[in-house]
This record gives C-alpha cells, sequence and structure tokens, in this order.
C-alpha cells in the first residue's frame, strides 16, 4: 500500500491552489490555516517537517538554500515541491501529476520542481 505526500502551502502560494489540490483529494492545509502568516522560510519548512508534510513554494532559492542546509545538518524534511508562478490551475495539475506520481516516502527529504 502507498501513502500519498500530505501538502503544506508556503504563504506566497495562492489560496486557490490548495482548493484546487483539495477538490482532487489531497490532504493540504495552509500558512493562514495554520496561523503562521509571516514566518520565515526556515520556520515554515521546520513546522512542516515536524508534522510530516510537504511544502510548497514558488519561492526556489531560499528554498533550495535550506535543502542543502538540511542535508549538511542531516535533518529530514517531507519534502519540497517548486513550483513556478503559473496560474493556479496550473500550478494544481502540475503538483497533483507529481503527488499522485510519487509516494510520500519517495517525496520525503527530496527537492522536487513541478
Amino acid at each position: 500500500m502507498t501513502s500519498t505526500a500530505t501538502l503544506y502551502t508556503d504563504e506566497d502560494m495562492s489560496a486557490l491552489v490548495a482548493t484546487l489540490l483539495k477538490a482532487r483529494g489531497l490532504d493540504i492545509t495552509t500558512v493562514p490555516e495554520q496561523g503562521a502568516i509571516g514566518k520565515t522560510d526556515s520556520e515554515q519548512l521546520e513546522f512542516a517537517s515536524g508534522v510530516g508534510r510537504c511544502i510548497l513554494t514558488h519561492n526556489r532559492v531560499d528554498f533550495e538554500r535550506l535543502h542543502l542546509q538540511y542535508i549538511v545538518e542531516g535533518k529530514e524534511h517531507g519534502g519540497i515541491i517548486i513550483v513556478p508562478q503559473k496560474n493556479a490551475y496550473e500550478v494544481a495539475r502540475r503538483v497533483g501529476i507529481l503527488v499522485h506520481t510519487l509516494t510520500a516516502s519517495e517525496i520525503k527529504n527530496q527537492l522536487l520542481y513541478a
């Protein structure tokens, strides 16, 4: 049995993306839902990691750096999916394909591009 990754959208991700992914049956929560608006990228990744969620973001530069930092420090995260800034429907389509193609364990600790 395979498990689907649970997701957490970064603050820069449109709320519509989360709505569209929820409509596809994915387990997703957002920064506003978690009361985490204004937290740093590092804090967002730490939260997502602590609850076993893969973070979705448009912020390539900061999250590539954080991923490398986690590797160097031997820390684990639930995965990072970087998506180019496109319309919400295209972002949801790309993420949906990726999350339905890979299991949660295949996404864990990976830096992926959708």
